[in-house]
């Protein structure tokens, strides 16, 4: 547990591939993983547009794509690029604990 939330196994580190989105629920929190390089991140899976889930999105760099309507987000801080995305996701904390990743989610 940490002043944000608690730690939650999400997924095995082999799982998350390269430039491939990976989501996952965790209780109600609809999640995607996503690793860049040696690099993971943790967001919300929802698109803040049309709900559909960026793990079904291309992933560019740090850039996840929509697949309904391509607003791309920021990976690293959630914040909404390109039009018709208008508001942020949720980005979560994440740790690598062995050969597990971990995420911090709100308590």
């Amino acid at each position: 547990m940490t002043d944000q939330g608690t730690w939650h196994d999400a997924a095995a580190l082999s799982a998350l591939s390269e430039g491939e989105p990976y989501g996952i629920e965790i209780g109600h929190h609809h999640i995607a993983l996503y690793r860049v390089g040696n690099e993971y991140y943790a967001t919300s899976n929802i698109c803040t547009h049309a709900e559909a889930l960026l793990s079904d999105g291309m992933l560019d760099g740090c850039e996840i794509e929509c697949p309904l309507h391509m607003g791309r987000f920021d990976i690293r801080t959630g914040e909404a690029l390109s039009s018709p995305v208008e508001i942020d996701i949720q980005t979560y904390p994440v740790r690598a604990a062995g050969d597990r990743l971990e995420v911090c989610l709100p308590a």
